[in-house]
C-alpha cells in the first residue's frame, strides 16, 4: 500500500519575526550542508520583517538544486528562508520516519525530475506532495527510524569530535600566533608560505555525475564541514588541487574554506592553496585567521564580490619562526589527521544508512521482529 506525501505531512506556514532570530536560529539553503551534512551556523539575517517558521522536529529541505541534497531534522524551533520547505508530519506520523522518508535518495531524484527552471531548478511544491511514499503503521516507522538513527547518532557524534577539534586548533593557533606575536617575527604575505593555483572552469559539455574522468568542483556550493561532497567530474580538467590542499572560494561570499580529500579539479570559483613548507595545518588556520579580511571582499565588485590572485597573494601576514611553526603543526597536524580519519568513517556510515533506507521503505528488509 502507498500513500501520497500529502497523506503524511504538509508544509508548515507560520511566520516569525526576524528580530526574534539570531545566526543560531536562522536556517536559509547556504548554511544548509549538502549531502544530508545537516546545517552550520548562519552568517547573517535577512532584511525583511518577517520570514518561514519552523519548529522542533519538522523536516526542512532546500528548495533550490535539489541534487544537493540537503535537508535537517530540526532539533529547536526557529525560522529559515523561503527557498527551503518546512515539512510537519501529520497525526499518527512518526516525525523522525518523516525525515528519513524525505532523506531517501529517490526522494531528491524524484523532486529533481519534477522541478521548474534548468540553471536554478526548484522543486514543484505541488508535484512533491504527490511523491508516493509506504503505508506503515506507526510502530513500523519507529523500528524503521530507530534503526537509522543509530547510524546518524554515529555520524553526529563525529561530527562533533571534529567540530571540538578544530575548534581547540583555533584556540591554539590564538594563543600561540595572535595573542603572543614575537616583535622579531616577518611582517609578509601569504605568497611567502603558500603556493596558489587560481581555478579555471573546463568546458561545460565535460561535466558528468557518471564517476568519468577527474573530481570537479566549480565553487563553494559542495563545501561541508572540511571536505566537500563529491558530485560533478570533468573529462577535460585544466586547473588542479591535490590532497589536503586548502580550497578557497574567490567569488562571494570570498573566504569560505574547505580542504580537498583527493586531487581534483576547480573551477572560477576556486583558489587551491599549498604549503612552500610542507607546514599545511599552519597554512589552513592561518586562512581561518583571515577570515575578517576576506569579508571585506564580499562588498565589492558590481554584483557579487570576488578576490583576484594577486590580493590574495599579497593578503599580509605576520610571519613566524621556524621554531614555533614546527611546534604547531606537531600539535595540531594529528588533529587534522583525526578529523579526516572521522571523516572517512562518515562517508562509510553515510553509504550503510542510505543502502539500508531504501530496502526499510520497501519492505525487503523486514524489522518486524526487531525490538527498539
Amino acid at each position: 500500500m502507498k500513500y501520497k506525501l500529502s497523506d503524511i505531512c504538509e508544509y508548515a506556514k507560520e511566520k516569525i519575526k526576524i528580530s526574534a532570530l539570531d545566526e543560531n536560529t536562522y536556517i536559509s539553503t547556504k548554511n544548509m550542508l549538502p549531502n544530508k551534512g545537516g546545517i552550520k551556523q548562519a552568517t547573517s539575517l535577512p532584511v525583511q520583517e518577517n520570514t518561514q517558521a519552523f519548529m522542533k522536529n519538522d523536516v526542512l529541505v532546500s528548495n533550490i538544486r535539489p541534487y544537493f541534497k540537503k535537508i535537517w531534522f530540526a532539533t529547536f524551533n526557529g525560522g529559515c528562508s523561503n527557498d527551503v520547505l518546512v515539512f510537519r508530519a501529520k497525526k499518527g506520523i512518526n516525525s523522525r520516519f518523516l525525515h528519513y522518508v524525505l532523506a531517501n535518495d529517490s526522494f531528491f531524484n524524484y523532486s529533481m525530475a519534477t522541478s521548474k527552471g534548468t540553471k536554478m531548478p526548484r522543486g514543484d511544491k505541488k508535484a512533491i506532495m504527490a511523491y508516493e511514499v509506504p503505508k506503515l503503521s506507526y510502530r513500523y516507522q519507529g523500528k524503521i527510524a530507530g534503526i537509522l538513527e543509530i547510524i546518524d547518532d554515529k555520524i553526529e557524534l563525529n561530527n562533533k569530535i571534529n567540530k571540538n577539534l578544530e575548534q581547540q586548533a583555533q584556540a591554539i593557533y590564538q594563543q600561540m600566533f595572535i595573542d603572543n606575536p614575537d616583535p622579531d617575527w616577518i611582517e609578509g604575505s601569504l605568497s611567502d608560505i603558500a603556493n596558489i593555483t587560481m581555478g579555471q572552469s573546463p568546458s561545460g559539455s565535460s561535466y558528468n555525475e557518471d564517476g568519468i574522468g577527474t573530481i570537479f568542483f566549480q565553487g563553494r556550493a559542495e563545501f561541508g564541514f572540511r571536505f566537500p561532497t563529491i558530485r560533478l567530474y570533468t573529462t577535460e580538467p585544466k586547473r588542479m588541487a591535490y590532497a589536503n590542499d586548502i580550497l578557497m572560494s574567490v567569488r562571494a561570499p570570498v573566504g569560505d574554506l574547505n580542504v580537498s580529500h583527493n586531487d581534483c579539479c576547480i573551477g572560477r570559483g576556486l583558489a587551491a592553496i599549498h604549503s612552500k613548507t610542507n607546514h599545511q595545518s599552519f597554512v589552513l588556520y592561518t586562512m581561518f585567521s583571515l577570515k575578517k579580511q576576506f569579508n571585506v571582499f564580499n562588498g565589492e565588485g558590481t554584483v557579487f564580490g570576488s578576490i583576484n590572485r594577486n590580493s590574495l597573494n599579497d593578503m599580509p601576514i605576520l610571519i613566524p619562526d621556524d621554531e614555533q611553526i614546527e611546534k604547531f603543526e606537531l600539535i595540531v597536524a594529528p588533529m587534522d589527521a583525526t578529523i579526516r580519519n572521522n571523516y572517512d568513517e562518515i562517508c562509510c556510515l553515510q553509504a550503510v544508512r542510505d543502502s539500508l533506507l531504501p530496502r526499510l521503505m520497501s519492505g525487503e528488509l523486514d524489522v518486524s521482529d526487531i525490538d527498539l
